[in-house]
């Protein structure tokens, strides 16, 4: 067989963007979080583009897409000292050279670990993260994808669907969140003082990236440029834009006003929800299952509140919620008339409750899982080396106590205490006023850090 170069391409295309939506999730985070935090939170993403990317490449791969065994694969088959450069390096019938889908799930793999970060702003050591997510995406994201898409328990043995990432991404890293906050315990202050997004703007910003890179991350999974790619595409764009409106509604009437945050969450959610069913439902139910899950995420968030767990920007609500309300749908309304991979059409399509079982059982294997890893791997970090940072780190800031920077420059703009009110005259000092003491200069100062 031969490349197939159309394919190719837009798989190359799907894997740029797919890479785009983890940037795109540093922004989206960094703005939902306090701006004492902004770098440190942004700081978690990009470093899982740098450790995972290793890591799926020299094991990663092998374990989740290696042929046979429940729960993980060949792990010699596809090892990162090996290359796949030959002719008929290909993957499958595709016609696209190994290491093209290689890459492309690499991005998957990536933001799956990265999405985590979210629930843990303001507390989180930085070395105790890379160790987490070094150990959780060996122990946990390898494995789930190799049971749900590589053949194994989930996708092989108990026949359950997800077309790009419902369970094997969302839930799986909603439910490590929910373990790692358990873990932690509230940020200092928490629920008492307001924590309020600190950069609105830069919140939608990383919301339009991520609704951007996710064409790649749901019509890319297709692998081929076809008619289910089309459907997958269509679907991710309505049952995003219907969940956009279903948070506002909600906001609108509980709050009485509807937020640019409240609208970048609910197209967050809506396409979280779409993602394992996008190329399984019909474009009239991906916009039910918008509506659904913007509406459910928008008041599941609420749940923190009452349940005292601190997941500082909703990943639970968002990811974990969302996840299982797509994976579901598909079971409710998955309809062989659009796909030939559902075998058993959903309840509510004129089948029967069999594939919904199935979706259920599934979502149920990998929320315990991933839960119960994470849950042990932040304890044993918790009691080596330590996973949260000092309280005086975290109400000074944990960029400066981490990082050593901030992310905001808030001196004055000239060389004079009062900054452009002394250059306009307001405020200044008393004419005849002695001149403050000359720092000593002979002392290093970080560029980095402000003021």
């Amino acid at each position: 067989m031969e490349i197939d170069t159309g394919n190719t391409a837009w798989l190359l295309v799907s894997t740029a963007l797919v890479l785009l939506m983890t940037p795109g999730l540093a922004l989206f985070y960094g703005g939902l979080n306090r701006s004492k935090g902004v770098l440190n939170m942004m700081m978690m993403s990009f470093s899982s583009i740098g450790l995972v990317s290793i890591l799926w490449l020299f094991y990663g791969f092998t374990v989740a897409f290696g042929e046979g065994g429940k729960f993980w694969g060949d792990l010699g088959q596809y090892l990162g000292t090996k290359t796949f450069v030959g002719e008929n390096d290909l993957w499958g019938e595709t016609g696209i050279p190994i290491y093209v889908f290689i890459a492309f799930q690499m991005m998957f793999a990536v933001i799956t670990v990265a999405l985590i970060s979210g629930a843990l702003s303001d507390r989180v050591k930085f070395a105790g993260w890379l160790l987490f997510a070094f150990g959780w995406a060996t122990l946990v994201y390898f494995p789930v994808a190799h049971m749900v898409w590589g053949g194994g328990l989930i996708g092989g043995d108990i026949g359950a669907l997800d077309f790009a990432g419902g369970t094997a991404v969302h839930i799986n890293a909603g439910a490590a969140a929910l373990a790692l906050v358990l873990v932690l315990g509230k940020r200092v202050g928490w629920p008492r003082e307001s924590m309020k997004p600190h950069n609105v703007p830069m919140v939608a910003l990383g919301a339009a990236l991520l609704w951007f890179g996710w064409f790649g991350f749901n019509a890319g999974s297709e692998l081929t440029a076809d008619g289910v790619t089309a459907l997958a595409f269509i679907n991710t764009q309505v049952a995003t834009a219907a969940a956009l409106l279903g948070w506002i509604v909600v906001e609108w009437v509980r709050d009485g006003k509807p937020t640019l945050v409240g609208a970048s969450s609910g197209a967050i959610a809506g396409l979280v929800a779409i993602t394992p069913a996008c190329a399984f439902i019909t474009p009239a139910a991906a916009v039910l299952l918008g509506v659904v899950a913007g509406a459910v995420c928008a008041l599941a968030v609420g749940l923190k509140y009452r349940l005292g767990y601190d997941d500082s920007l909703d990943v639970v609500g968002v990811h974990f919620v969302g996840g299982w309300i797509g994976c579901l749908w598909i079971g409710l309304f998955g309809t062989a008339s659009v796909s030939s991979l559902v075998e058993t059409d959903g309840l509510f399509v004129g089948g029967d409750a069999s594939l919904l079982g199935k979706q259920a059982i599934s979502a149920l294997i990998v929320s315990v899982y991933s839960f119960v890893v994470a849950y042990a791997l932040g304890f044993v970090i918790d009691k080596t080396i330590g996973l949260r940072v000092s309280a005086e780190a975290e109400v000074d800031g944990i960029d400066i106590a981490e990082h050593a920077e901030s992310g905001y420059d808030l001196s004055p703009t000239t060389g004079s205490g009062g900054g452009a009110f002394a250059m306009a005259g307001i405020g200044a000092g008393k004419p005849g006023a002695e001149p403050a003491a000359e720092s000593d200069e002979s002392a290093p100062v970080s560029e980095k850090v402000a003021g």
